[in-house]
């Protein structure tokens, strides 16, 4: 049986030639395997770049990674002992590498078993020959694989390690955010996808090990642009909640988030508002609706004392102009347009009251109409409206005070935050930005941009349903529906499916939902003194936390608050338990704040030159070299580095199923083509749907 001594003599495949912090040169022996080194036990390839080996020294042995091989030329075969001078020598090829020092593998002696313990640094720089050696079986699983609590998850093996398995610690994962990088087709929604299932099923396993009853008390949050992650998690059962545009089948959910949830800064960036004038009155209009008298609660005669208290005060303006307010073009017209719309609102309340109110109401009307009938002109399919006298105009202000009479006065309300997610009829909003225009002196001018894209917003078929929707909810079961209700059974995983929302107001969209997601976390601690774990997905991150953005004076617009959103998130998130997952092919385009407070990064490849040029600025100088291979890195295998590994290590990511991997498969062009796969078309199908959409 050999000595310990012996079996570290027949590992040794060279000796130290030079040494510097950085890099050290080996010079391999003669007699070193070429290819496959059979020498430790198992087939193993060497030598090979980014493997490993060892240089032993008085506190363990300094691991390093081979980060280039060569060959120089020498004048004489250097085998110790062969000294025959009488003999002409030919130039000989001697073999180098050079190897990267990443740690120190340290042995500890425990029950009568060696195991290595490996520590990032180096403690002891090796002397110039210093042997080299092949690490053992046991000595690679101590390089790659992850010790004590944080082997908890399984993603992959280490094709240069024997095949070690990689695993990792969700703490360390989610909690200080990760980043998962790579070009179209590289394979990063099948890894984001594989991160949450492989993790969310081993906390399951380990559930039922410690015969702890329910579901796994999880909540991972998909913000899904392109529809990708829709049957990945579909075996989940009742732990996922998908929600898309409306209109949807059971059992999609329609996504909702209605714009009484937005705060000021995301409404004055939805509008454009200028700070001068238009901030400061769409400000004073939040508050004014959020006030209890702007609670979708009310009463039909407190909303209709809002509503029209805000055309009265319209009317009496116009009125107070004088002959401006209401004659000539286009004021004449303007007056007309009024009056038309004060009808057109009175025959919807109508339906809704009874009594004197009803009675009030029609008088309104009938006051309204005569005046109509008078001053409208029709000819051909142009129309429009005369001037009007003062007369007729009071006789309407009139009608409407006697209404005004019967309805409710709120008193003692205090102003609420503009801020503050309290319900009201965001169809309402723009009348009463009209009103506050009108109210102050030359601002109706400035507000009537802002009540235009509201307007716009709520005309739209795709976008009204999710802002405005018909039976919207209270705050507190959005939040219980998308963030994860108390009990688990309910879901551990909500997918927004956001493919369908207009370009115009998806950035909106995904800040509201983010900072929502952010406040409530921030909420949740301080409440009740801990963190409730939550982990927000991010897919093609580049276009929503880009980095040449740049802040445009004092005017917000949105792709600017969604990148500060998530930066505030990327800084802060970690204090209160939301951890950030951000998948993007573009790093260069990523905000350089949000990439510096990730902790772990998985790089699949990478072609670009200056998203390689970034990502090389994430690892130590020193490990710049392997980086290198992402350019020729294939499908399902990337870099491992940062918080949740002891060193940067290439794993071949497990395998999905098919049935759930995310749908981003490469196209199949030829398949298609020589009829291995049908692709039926209907034009009108798709038509239909776009139309009705």
């Amino acid at each position: 049986m050999a000595s310990p001594i012996e079996k570290a003599a027949q590992l040794v495949v060279g000796s130290v030639e030079s040494v510097a912090p950085d890099k050290i040169t080996i010079l391999l022996d003669i007699d070193a395997p070429q290819t496959t080194a059979l020498n430790t036990g198992v087939p193993a390839g060497f030598p090979r770049i980014n493997s490993y080996v060892l240089v032993p020294n008085e506190s363990g042995a300094v691991v390093g990674m081979i980060s280039w091989l060569g060959i120089e030329r020498s004048n004489f075969p250097k085998r110790t002992g062969f000294k025959d001078f009488d003999l002409i020598d030919l130039p000989y090829p001697l073999r180098k590498m050079t190897i990267v020092p990443l740690g120190t593998l340290l042995r500890n002696l425990e029950n009568g078993d060696s195991n290595y313990k490996l520590e990032r640094g180096v403690i002891a720089f090796p002397s110039i020959g210093d042997p080299v050696l092949l690490p053992t079986e046991i000595q690679l699983k101590a390089i790659v694989e992850t010790q004590g609590p944080d082997r908890r998850v399984q993603i992959g093996i280490s094709p240069l390690a024997n095949n070690a398995t990689i695993t990792i610690d969700p703490d360390k994962l989610f909690g200080r955010h990760v980043a998962v990088l790579g070009n179209t087709g590289s394979g990063k929604s099948c890894s984001v996808a594989g991160l949450i299932r492989w993790s969310l099923t081993q906390a399951s396993l380990e559930r039922e090990k410690n015969e702890t009853t329910g579901a796994v008390n999880a909540r991972f949050i998909i913000l899904d642009p392109n529809g990708e992650y829709l049957k990945s998690f579909s075996d989940f059962k009742n732990q996922v909640r998908v929600f898309q545009v409306p209109p949807v089948t059971a059992p999609t959910l329609p996504l909702s988030l209605p714009a009484w949830m937005w705060n000021s800064q995301e409404w004055s960036a939805f509008a454009a508002a200028a700070p001068g004038t238009q901030r400061p009155l769409l400000m004073q209009g939040l508050r004014n609706m959020r006030s209890s008298t702007g609670a979708t609660t009310d009463s039909i005669e407190r909303r209709l004392r809002r509503h029209f208290n805000a055309r009265l005060n319209h009317l009496r303006g116009r009125i107070g102009q004088g002959p401006s307010g209401y004659t000539g073009f286009p004021e004449n017209l303007r007056c007309g347009e009024l009056l038309q719309n004060i009808v057109n609102e009175v025959q919807l309340f109508l339906n809704e009251t009874s009594g004197e109110t009803s009675i009030r109401l029609s008088a309104v009307v009938d006051a309204i109409n005569a005046v109509i009938a008078r001053r409208r002109w029709v000819s051909g399919v142009k129309s429009g409206f005369n001037d009007f006298d003062l007369a007729e105009l009071t006789r309407v202000a009139t009608a409407m005070d006697a209404l005004m009479t019967l309805l409710p006065v709120t008193a003692g309300t205090s102003p609420r935050s503009e801020d503050a997610p309290i319900p009201f009829h965001v169809s309402e909003f723009a009348d009463h930005l009209d009103v506050l225009g009108t109210e102050q002196s030359g601002s109706a001018q400035f507000i009537a941009w802002l009540t235009m894209r509201i307007r716009m917003m709520l005309a739209d078929s795709r976008l009204a349903p999710i802002v405005n929707p018909e039976s919207s909810v209270g705050f507190e079961k959005w939040l219980e529906d998308y963030v994860g209700a108390n009990n688990a059974e309910n879901g551990q995983i909500s997918i927004l499916d956001l493919s369908l929302i207009p370009s115009d107001v998806l950035h909106i969209v995904i800040a509201v939902i983010a900072r929502i997601i952010f406040e409530s976390a921030q909420r949740y601690r301080r409440l009740y003194g801990n963190e409730l774990p939550t982990v927000l997905v991010l897919e093609e991150a580049h276009h929503f936390i880009q980095h040449r953005l740049t802040d445009e004076g004092n005017t917000i617009n949105a792709a600017q608050m969604c990148k500060q959103t998530f930066e505030r998130i990327a800084r802060e998130g970690r204090k209160f338990g939301l951890g950030l997952v951000l998948s993007s092919q573009r790093p260069s385009e990523l905000s350089q704040t949000v990439l510096a407070q990730c902790n772990t990064f998985l790089l699949h490849r990478i072609v670009n030159d200056k998203d390689q040029e970034l990502v090389a600025k994430l690892v130590p100088d020193n490990l710049g070299g392997l980086l290198k291979e992402l350019p020729s890195l294939p499908s399902r295998q990337a870099i491992l580095l940062g918080w949740v590994t002891p060193l940067p290590v290439l794993v071949d990511i497990l395998e999905l199923p098919l049935e759930h991997r995310p749908n981003s498969a490469d196209p199949k062009f030829w398949g298609v083509w020589t009829g291995e796969e049908e692709r039926p078309i209907d034009w009108k199908k798709i038509a239909d749907d776009w139309i009705s959409s």
